[in-house]
């Protein structure tokens, strides 16, 4: 702050614009990361983005029964929705972790009486 009392408010943009690029780049990078969820001892793999966004499906044949393919069909079914389930909260854990970071920041912004920060996170989404 400024002699005064005064939050600098120069100082508060710029910090804002990082605050930004920082964002992008994060985004950026989820959205190239590719996270796995498994299920049935990795007779399904689900793989999404950081986004988690399902980019790919692996179904082991071992998971296929030719002899009773209506309870196949169901088993494969359940199993695709637990590996992608599981892959999804993989994502999430690390858009958590990434995020973390740069979210704690948001707190430093303001700087006004009790340094409480800007209302409504910069009003970005998902913060």
């Amino acid at each position: 702050m400024e002699p005064g009392g005064e939050p600098n408010i120069q100082q508060m943009l710029q910090q804002a614009q990082r605050m930004q690029e920082q964002l992008i780049n994060l985004q950026r990078e989820l959205a190239e990361a590719e996270i796995e969820g498994t299920a049935g001892g990795g007779l399904v793999t689900a793989t999404v983005n950081g986004q988690n966004e399902l980019v790919k499906l692996v179904i082991d044949p071992a998971a296929i029964d030719p002899g009773d393919p209506q309870d196949t069909a169901e088993t494969v079914a359940d199993l695709v929705v637990a590996a992608i389930h599981n892959a999804g909260e993989e994502a999430q854990r690390l858009q958590e972790t990434k995020m973390g970071p740069l979210t704690e920041g948001l707190g430093s912004l303001g700087g006004g009486v009790g340094g409480g920060g800007l209302p409504g996170g910069l009003g970005l989404p998902g913060l």
